[in-house]
């Protein structure tokens, strides 16, 4: 039976005075995990606010344990690549 596992990200970007600026930042981190993890991503939350983002990374698996494999990596890499600005986390399974 496949597994659905959703991987949360809330960011808090400081630094960002625009919504020009909270782009470059999510564009990259979507790019960036789309690439390293085959997971789908996109904002879910926030779109409107200049420094505050919900991002949502999604993948599908046959097996629990890769689906929560892949998930913690794509966690792992998103606090390495955000530091400060990913404010927390959750992975849901449907």
């Amino acid at each position: 039976m496949p597994v659905i596992a959703v991987l949360t990200l809330e960011l808090h970007i400081e630094h960002s005075h625009s919504l020009k600026d909270k782009r470059h930042v999510v564009k990259g981190l979507k790019d960036r995990l789309r690439q390293r993890f085959n997971v789908a991503v996109a904002e879910i939350d926030a779109q409107d606010s200049w420094q505050r983002s919900v991002i949502a990374a999604v993948t599908v698996s046959g097996d629990r344990t890769h689906a929560e494999r892949v998930l913690q990596a794509v966690e792992n890499d998103s606090a390495q690549m955000l530091g400060s600005m990913l404010v927390s986390t959750g992975i849901e399974w449907l």
